[in-house]
């Protein structure tokens, strides 16, 4: 959610965690220190912040760093549960030795990796990466557009990672494809910018 009035009315439709951010026309950056210390004020669901200072990509300079270091550390403050980041070398493949750094920073919160994810060259390589690093979750679309053309490789991530790493998949997910995501991919969590009804849908599928 782009904005704390956004994220009131996610929370008010049945959202169990927001995302926070700014910018969703480029992709979503890192939201205001004002944004993030309401959020913690009024919401009730736990909420994650995105981490990202500038659109372009995901191939960080030292002076992004130290922004997204700061960052995370506002997010903290605000009483955000968790981050949203990622990090990518010029290929598409993970950048460990950053994506550690800032896990590091983040701790004791909990780590998403960004749906940059799903521009990793193979992604169950990239989920062992992110794995071992210590991520919670990844959130992807299957390395497709949507979410509900990429349940083969959701599937295959969910078994991969075995429960280690939560599958949450996002993109293009709402109420009247949600069933389908779920129960192709088998993915215990998704990600919505629109959450009209996707709870009714879910409870009518019984899932």
């Amino acid at each position: 959610m782009d904005s704390v009035s956004a994220a009131l009315e996610a929370e008010a439709l049945g959202a169990d965690r927001i995302e926070l951010c700014a910018g969703l026309p480029l992709g979503g950056l890192t939201p205001s220190a004002g944004a993030m210390s309401l959020a913690g004020e009024r919401l009730r669901v736990p909420f994650h912040v995105l981490v990202l200072p500038r659109a372009g990509g995901y191939v960080l300079t030292g002076a992004d760093l130290e922004v997204m270091r700061r960052d995370i550390a506002m997010a903290r403050a605000a009483g955000a549960g968790g981050v949203v980041v990622a990090a990518l070398h010029a290929d598409g493949t993970v950048d460990r030795e950053t994506m550690a750094r800032l896990i590091g920073w983040a701790r004791p919160m909990s780590v998403t990796f960004h749906r940059a994810f799903d521009q990793v060259p193979d992604p169950m390589v990239g989920l062992d990466q992110v794995a071992e690093l210590g991520v919670s979750r990844v959130l992807t679309a299957g390395a497709a557009p949507r979410a509900v053309e990429g349940t083969a490789v959701l599937a295959q991530l969910v078994a991969r990672s075995g429960g280690a790493v939560t599958i949450l998949a996002g993109g293009g997910v709402r109420a009247h494809n949600v069933v389908e995501v779920v129960r192709q991919s088998g993915v215990p969590e998704v990600h919505a910018r629109d959450i009209t009804g996707i709870r009714a849908a879910l409870e009518r599928g019984r899932l």
